[in-house]
Order: structure tokens, then sequence, then C-alpha cells
């Protein structure tokens, strides 16, 4: 069976679709922009030297608080040895520290240190004004097109 090549610009949302019109048409360039933008954010980060997977583990303890390796794994889908060494990176440069649990002595506890919270803190600063300036360039319409579409988002993500 010979394959397709398709050109970056083919691969592009409403490429050769009109959006909107077909649920399948609309999938795809909903899927397409929601990745790249998710992509592009992600590249905003207050330490360069961290990787995504890093940066989701600091942010996950963040939100949720100081939790096992083993809960955090969980959390963030990947696998205990996985999640072992994100964590031991992320000890080194002194972004979590391990605590006894103290409910079970056999367990430890990660939390974020002083200097990760402060790099939490500091790439979702990051995020939100490299989006702030780009939602600035649009005009009032397609700003106001995007406040009902991040509430149906809100909406889709929701639904089981």
């Amino acid at each position: 069976m010979p394959t397709v090549q398709l050109s970056p610009s083919q691969l592009s949302p409403g490429h050769g679709r009109t959006t909107g019109h077909k649920p399948g048409g609309l999938s795809v360039d909903l899927r397409l922009a929601v990745l790249q933008l998710a992509r592009r954010i992600r590249q905003e980060r207050g330490d360069q030297a961290i990787t995504i997977a890093e940066n989701s583990a600091l942010a996950a303890l963040a939100r949720h608080g100081s939790m096992t390796p083993r809960r955090l794994a969980d959390h963030e889908q990947i696998s205990p040895p996985a999640m072992t060494r994100t964590l031991s990176n992320l000890a080194a440069k002194g972004y979590v520290t391990k605590t006894a649990d103290p409910s079970d002595g056999r367990q430890v506890l990660i939390e974020l240190s002083r200097s990760g919270a402060d790099l939490v803190k500091e790439t979702r600063h990051r995020r939100s004004a490299w989006l702030s300036r780009r939602l600035a360039k649009l005009t009032a319409e397609e700003r106001s097109v995007l406040t009902e579409a991040a509430r149906i988002m809100a909406k889709l993500n929701a639904a089981q």
C-alpha cells in the first residue's frame, strides 16, 4: 500500500475543509489547534533546563500538595521508575524535598521546596504573559469568540 506524504500546510487546521460543518473536520481542526497551542505554551518555563515531565510534576505538587512518589506517578500517568528518575533530578536541582510520611513511616512524601514553588509561580507567570500578549493582538470579536470557546472546551473536558 503506497504511503501518502502531507506537507505542513496540509496538516494545518482547516486545510481542505470548512471548519464546523462536519464533526470529523471540526474534531481534527480542534485537536490540532489545541495540541499546537499547548505545545507552544509548555515552552514557556522558568527554568529551561528542566524537562516538560519535571515541570508537570512540579505543577502537580503545587496544585495538590505533597504526595508519595507512587501517587504522583499515578497522577502524572507515568511508571514509578520514571517518576523516581524525575524526582531524583528535581531533588538534585533543589526543587523538591522528601519528608517522612507521618501516617506511614515506610513512605516518603514529596513536596515543593521554596525554589520549586518559586519556579512554578514564575512558569505560570511566563505562560500567562505569553498568552496575554497573543490575545492582545486579536480583535475584540475574536477574544469574545475565544471566551465562549473556552467555556465550551471546559464543558467538553468535563463530559464523560
